[in-house]
C-alpha cells in the first residue's frame, strides 16, 4: 500500500483555501455577514436604478447597512426596497433615504439622511420620505434637446 499523506495534505489544503475564498467573497458581496446585530427597514423608491441586493447603505458616507430586498409593488408601480442597518445606529424618526451616486462613472447607493426628531425610528418600520435614482442620461437628454425650463429645471409643455 503506498503512503499518499503528501497528496491529501495538499488536497485538504486547496479545500480549505477554497471554504475561505467563498467565505470571504460573501462578506464582500453582503450574502453573508452580519444580520444578527442588524434590524430591518423598508422604503418605497420611483426608481432604483443602479440599486440590487447587497448595495451598500450609507449614512454620512460610512456603510451602516446592505440592501437585502427589491420587489416591485404591483399595485403602486413602486419598488419596494428592504434593508438592514446596524442596531448601534439610532435614526430619528424623520429621516429621509435616497438612491445616490458615487459620481459620474461610479455606482449607486442607498443614503440615509437623519432628521432631527428626538423619537427614533423602530425596527421594521417603513421609511416614507424617499428621493428615487435620478437618470444622468435623461437629464443630459433634457439638457441637449433643450426641453428644460432653465428657471426651474423643468420640462416645458
Amino acid at each position: 500500500m503506498t503512503d499518499h499523506t503528501t497528496e491529501v495534505l495538499v488536497g485538504g489544503a486547496v479545500l480549505a483555501a477554497a471554504v475561505g475564498f467563498f467565505l470571504y467573497a460573501g462578506q464582500l458581496t453582503g450574502v453573508t455577514g452580519q444580520t444578527g446585530n442588524a434590524a430591518g427597514y423598508s422604503a418605497s423608491f420611483r426608481s432604483v436604478e443602479g440599486v440590487s441586493v447587497g448595495t451598500d447603505v450609507r449614512l454620512a458616507g460610512v456603510k451602516v447597512g446592505t440592501v437585502t430586498s427589491l420587489e416591485l409593488n404591483p399595485k403602486t408601480f413602486r419598488a419596494e426596497t428592504g434593508f438592514t442597518i446596524d442596531n448601534a445606529v439610532r435614526l430619528p424618526d424623520d429621516s429621509a433615504v435616497i438612491i445616490a451616486s458615487e459620481g459620474l462613472l461610479g455606482g449607486s447607493f442607498v443614503e440615509i439622511l437623519p432628521g432631527g426628531s428626538p423619537f427614533d425610528l423602530e425596527p421594521g418600520t417603513e421609511i416614507e420620505d424617499t428621493q428615487g435614482a435620478v437618470s444622468l442620461v435623461n437629464l443630459l437628454l433634457k439638457f441637449v434637446s433643450g426641453n428644460g425650463d432653465p428657471a426651474n429645471g423643468t420640462a416645458t409643455e
